[in-house]
């Protein structure tokens, strides 16, 4: 089969859009448009993906730094035909060549795999779609046959082709040695002075060539975003199709509008998530997970059974079988809770190993540590772990208990089984089995009169 070359049209301004911010790096579900359709041109197997860019060119381009996409500059916007005739130079002859859009962000792969194995030299491939409100689409013009004939633009439309529901997506997949035959041809004698890529249907049509219609199962697979609110409508719809998804794969929402999925969301079975919860980046949830509501997760991994309370932030980390975290805890990057350990109120952790069964219930920080089995970390515990120039290590042993407000003073060894007194400055190791007390004596004063003030 011929190799498959996509173009994304990506050069235009957006001025809809009211933004410095060039219009196909703007987001849905987390990242920019313009990295969906690059996502999806990859699924489909594209052997190169050109990107014809324009407006805010240097922003584009170092906002999708390290993408396998060949950069094409269209100095003009001249129109679509034009867009695409930039990249007529990069196209093998032999090539299937499909054309997509930054701004049209959501098309299914299985909707666009579906229109290329349509096409060959003979024959053209065409997304349509069928609108109850056509406003301001090309309409498709049919034959008595049924067959398509051309594409007529809005404003270039008669009253009997404006009430023609079927419109054109602007989506077609054709050989490489058709489109540099009759890109060269178009004409700008139109309303808008542009060249039209849609005037290659007619002359398809002209050659004899078949014209091979599909449409998307859905609307909002080829609503393109002119303005906030159509960015808005579909990243509603974006997240409503990962809430049914997440439901049917074994998951219950407490309510379905009010989750959102900016990422990779893998989940088992019997999964519990509250409202607000908001997933980014590459999440695993195990069989029997429940997310209390405000959540941020982004980027971990958290095992079967784990519970992570009311609006913790976990980023970067492993979370381990029946494990608890929160509520309003903090596992930064780094961080690794093991089977049964409990993180509670108010605890920040980062590059932190917790070890089995062990537990930091409130009001504390412990980055930079490796924690063995069954360490009880009393309130208000911090992991002195920074000197203002480097990051040093604390090291605990197994069975060892931490007084409330005890600073661990790195790098630091608290052996197995010792005893680190409250209120404790520990800057020396701790052997097996000590009690480590650092704090000064107290005295009680008698007779003593507080300070009162003066008259």
């Amino acid at each position: 089969m011929s190799p498959l070359h996509v173009v994304i049209l990506a050069a235009g301004q957006g001025s809809r859009m009211k933004s410095a911010l060039p219009k196909v790096l703007h987001g849905v579900a987390g990242r920019p448009m313009l990295h969906h359709v690059i996502a999806t041109a990859r699924q489909l197997g594209a052997e190169q993906i050109h990107a014809v860019i324009g407006h805010g060119a240097d922003q584009v381009k170092a906002a999708t730094a390290g993408q396998p996409v060949n950069w094409v500059l269209q100095e003009q916007q001249l129109g679509t035909g034009h867009a695409v005739a930039q990249a007529l130079p990069d196209l093998p002859d032999d090539a299937r060549v499909l054309v997509l859009y930054g701004d049209v962000p959501l098309t299914g792969v299985d909707t666009l795999e579906g229109l290329v194995s349509s096409i060959d030299n003979d024959t053209l491939g065409l997304l349509t779609v069928t609108l109850d409100n056509p406003q301001g689409y090309g309409r498709i013009l049919r034959d008595e046959q049924h067959q398509v004939t051309a594409i007529v633009e809005q404003k270039d439309a008669s009253e009997t082709q404006l009430q023609i529901r079927e419109v054109n997506t602007g989506i077609l997949a054709v050989s490489a040695r058709r489109l540099k035959d009759w890109l060269p041809q178009l004409s700008n004698r139109n309303a808008q002075g542009e060249y039209y890529l849609t005037d290659i249907i007619a002359m398809a049509v002209d050659h004899g060539m078949a014209v091979a219609v599909s449409q998307p199962g859905n609307a909002y697979e080829v609503q393109g975003v002119n303005n906030r609110l159509q960015l808005a409508e579909l990243e509603r719809w974006y997240q409503r199709r990962e809430a049914d998804r997440l439901m049917t794969e074994g998951a219950t929402l407490a309510d379905p509008a009010r989750v959102d999925v900016r990422g990779n969301l893998t989940i088992g079975n019997d999964i519990l998530i509250d409202v607000n919860v908001v997933f980014e980046g590459d999440v695993e949830l195990g069989d029997g997970v429940s997310i209390g509501p405000g959540c941020v997760i982004r980027d971990a991994r958290i095992a079967a059974g784990a519970d992570i309370k009311a609006y913790s932030v976990i980023e970067g980390a492993e979370v381990g079988r029946f494990a608890q975290v929160g509520p309003y805890a903090r596992l930064r990057p780094g961080t690794r809770l093991a089977d049964d350990t409990k993180v509670g109120n108010f605890v920040e952790t980062k590059k932190a190993v917790v070890g089995e069964g062990s537990k930091i219930n409130h009001l504390s920080y412990v980055g930079d540590a490796t924690l063995g089995r069954n360490v009880n970390v009393g309130a208000g515990t911090i992991t002195c772990n920074y000197d203002g120039v480097n990051k040093h290590q604390t090291v605990i042993g197994d069975g060892v208990f931490v007084g409330s407000n005890t600073s661990l003073v790195a790098p630091v060894n608290v052996a197995g089984g010792a005893t680190v007194g409250a209120g404790s400055t520990i800057t020396r190791d701790v052997a097996d089995g000590e009690l480590a007390v650092a704090r000064g004596r107290q005295r009680n004063i008698a007779d003593w009169s507080r300070p009162v003030k003066k008259s």
